[in-house]
């Protein structure tokens, strides 16, 4: 049975990714689907695939492992440069030697993915209660977004240091979307700058819920942010501390998007 390839969908996640599946579990499939079709290629099994099918494939697969950060390359863009790439490395006589030259190639990426995908499974970012996949406001959703594929793909103590500094992100962010000066500043007060996250998003909790029943939200806000600055400047930070910094950062995102609900 032959496979129906979807190009309107292939299009898409070469700009994005796909609604409801994230980008790990698509380059797991990509990546098998164009490894089996180039060796049955390769190997006198035929093609199910077009070449302008392989090379569309090919071109949504390296977008979706740019966005999730692992490193990968071919020496070829569809089936007829790749068997020029055989014939170039002597290996036009043997489907065995193309079984090999297709490992070489494939089997790192599909070792990370698999590493990936089991770490993803044991490390999951927090997910907010609120019934919303997302909050509906915009730049932070897609920041949010870029958190996780950033923590997903992290491995070095730099890469955690880059968690921290997207949390620090999307703090200003929020900063930028929660705080109206018109709405938030008192008579004879400066707008203070964006970055100066805390007190902007203090007073819009304070003003958010009067009272005195604010002061722990307030705390709470504050501690998420300095914890975001403490990662990103630290240079020993771990998985597990940006882990926390990120599932702070986010339940932040959505506790503060539930108080710009009504009561």
């Amino acid at each position: 049975m032959s496979r129906s390839l979807n190009s309107e969908l292939l299009s898409e996640l070469r700009a994005r990714p796909l609604e409801g599946h994230d980008d790990l579990e698509v380059a797991v499939g990509l990546a098998r689907l164009i490894h089996d079709e180039l060796e049955k290629f390769g190997t006198g099994g035929g093609q199910e695939l077009t070449e302008q099918e392989i090379r569309e494939t090919l071109v949504a697969l390296r977008a979706v492992i740019k966005r999730i950060g692992v490193p990968f390359d071919l020496p070829f863009r569809d089936y007829g440069t790749f068997k020029g790439h055989w014939i170039r490395n002597n290996c036009a006589n043997s489907y065995q030697a193309r079984r090999d030259m297709l490992n070489d190639l494939f089997d790192p990426l599909h070792d990370r993915l698999i590493e990936l995908e089991t770490r993803s499974l044991s490390s999951v970012l927090a997910q907010p209660i609120s019934p919303r996949p997302v909050t509906g406001w915009a730049r932070i959703d897609e920041e949010v977004a870029e958190l996780r594929r950033h923590f997903q793909a992290a491995q070095t103590e730099q890469d955690y240091r880059n968690v921290g500094n997207d949390c620090v992100t999307i703090t200003e962010a929020l900063s930028r979307q929660v705080y109206d000066p018109q709405v938030h500043c008192r008579e004879g007060e400066a707008e203070p700058p964006v970055a100066n996250t805390k007190q902007r998003i203090e007073r819009y909790v304070e003003d958010a819920i009067p009272g005195s029943g604010n002061a722990s939200l307030r705390k709470l806000a504050r501690a998420a942010i300095e914890f975001a600055q403490r990662v990103k400047h630290t240079a020993t930070s771990t998985r597990r501390d940006a882990g926390i910094a990120a599932d702070t950062v986010i339940l932040l995102v959505n506790i503060l998007r539930r108080l710009d609900e009504a009561p």
